[in-house]
């Protein structure tokens, strides 16, 4: 496998499919089937292909469904931020957190039902027992004694630098080291340019009625017929000549919606702060506890599991451990790639984490969990977009990096179906491995739960994985 140089290389125990497991999708008893593999180390370049490839992580447990049996086919599904634009519904959810910190107000009423497991319910749930079996089988193996080492404290004892930590907020957006050293400004929002709408290679979009008005102000001004001119301003035209400012025309992005100014006297404050999971950096040992208590509560009271569990270990297990490992290329973002959370700190507290891995080419979102108080602000609609607005902020620097992978996309099932909705995105064709518009993918979906993609019929499957 590829890593970087001067690296290590990636470590693996491979476990075949043997048997069918219950699917956390259809709560089908036996109708899930996966390959997998426990990853005691992996190059956040292997890892990148393997995601293109079909497969996906949960902790240090690498899996790839087994597409044309598994009862729900899961499609690795990504976003193309350069490209995105906001909908409808985005914009009503950016608006409401905007209203609440600005004034405090909360939207009467219950909430909408919005999925709020952000890109994740996946099949980690239907393969939990599986990871756990493969988590005593890996512990029980005869490994060295550093190998044994490395999985019981996940990265605690690490000796690497510890990289930068990010500070987002809704007044300040810049990145800052940890605690007690220095920061830096670096830039993350800067307001659109005319011509820099979703298409880069064309102007920004002009009514074509305003078109016409301004040639026919031009066409008076030229022949300069006093009464025609006042008759034109009689109608309410005003005589410029300027044509009107681009921003009139030109939709808010994304980053002017979620970064827009709050008064000095707002009700509350937001920051986002991402830190590196694994290895842990202090700020991440320091909230560690915290973060936990707000996954607690989520599994509580989303997902109605008893007030045991899920113990620390197994959180620590599920969403902490990862087996990528840090790298800080000279052409990589300033944060560097590997696996990471994405901390949400309302007022002081921690009330939502997203999961992230970034790689070479993507940013790749694992898992989001949140305080349920604040289903009301739709979190999980609410981080997708920021991490989309995060992937846009890292291809600044590094321009390779321009994906929001979304996990998977599970046609058959309704609650995962929604990250359809960002647009524009590609499903991977589970034959051929091409990247395909989800526009194309949709009929065939509604015919079988299992598709090949690609239409061409002389492209074959890649080698076996």
């Amino acid at each position: 496998m590829a890593f970087w140089a001067g690296g290590s290389p990636s470590i693996v125990d491979y476990f075949p499919s043997e048997d069918f497991y219950r699917c956390g999708y259809c709560k089908n008893e036996s109708g899930s089937r996966s390959n997998g593999m426990w990853a005691h180390s992996m190059t956040v370049q292997d890892y990148q292909d393997l995601i293109d490839r079909g497969w996906r992580r949960s902790g240090k447990y690498v899996y790839k469904p087994v597409m044309n049996q598994t009862c729900c086919p899961q499609y690795t599904i990504r976003c193309r931020p350069l490209q995105f634009q906001p909908s409808k519904s985005h914009k009503k959810v950016l608006k409401k957190m905007l209203k609440f910190l600005a004034k405090g107000e909360v939207p009467k009423g219950s909430c909408e039902d919005e999925p709020m497991d952000s890109t994740m319910d996946d099949a980690v749930a239907g393969d939990f027992a599986l990871i756990n079996k493969l988590d005593i089988q890996c512990d029980l193996k005869t490994l060295s004694d550093d190998v044994k080492e490395s999985l019981e404290s996940e990265g605690k004892n690490s000796k690497k630098e510890e990289p930068h930590e990010l500070l987002q907020s809704q007044d300040f957006v810049g990145e800052k080291l940890g605690s007690g050293e220095p920061s830096h400004s670096v830039k993350v929002h800067t307001i659109p340019k005319p011509g820099k709408g979703a298409d880069l290679s064309k102007p920004p979009c002009r009514k074509a009625k305003e078109i016409r008005k301004e040639r026919k102000r031009l066409k008076l001004m030229q022949q300069n017929p006093a009464e025609e001119l006042e008759s034109f301003q009689a109608q309410g035209h005003p005589p410029s000549l300027f044509p009107p400012k681009a921003k009139s025309n030109q939709p808010k992005s994304l980053e002017d919606l979620i970064f827009e100014s709050l008064p000095e006297n707002a009700s509350h404050k937001l920051e986002v702060r991402v830190v590196r999971s694994s290895p842990p950096s202090s700020q991440f040992k320091a909230t560690l506890l915290e973060s936990y208590q707000v996954y607690k509560r989520y599994q509580m009271v989303i997902h109605k599991n008893p007030p045991d569990t899920p113990t620390e270990s197994q959180f620590t297990r599920f969403l902490c451990s990862s087996p990528l490992e840090a790298e800080t290329p000279p052409n990589g973002p300033d944060c560097g790639y590997g696996s990471f959370h994405q901390q949400y700190w309302l007022d002081g507290k921690i009330i939502a984490v997203g999961v992230i891995d970034i790689l070479p080419n993507c940013v790749s979102s694992v898992y989001l969990y949140y305080d349920p108080d604040y289903s009301f602000l739709s979190l999980g609609v609410y981080s997708a977009l920021r991490e989309i607005a995060f992937t846009r902020q890292l291809h600044e620097k590094t321009s390779q990096l321009s994906y929001y992978y979304m996990g998977f996309y599970i046609h058959s099932c309704p609650k995962m179906k929604y990250k359809g909705q960002y647009r524009p995105s590609d499903l991977l064709c589970p034959e051929t491995y091409v990247w395909v518009p989800i526009e194309q993918c949709l009929p065939s979906l509604e015919n079988s739960k299992y598709c090949r993609f690609n239409q061409d019929p002389e492209a074959g499957a890649l080698a076996a994985d």
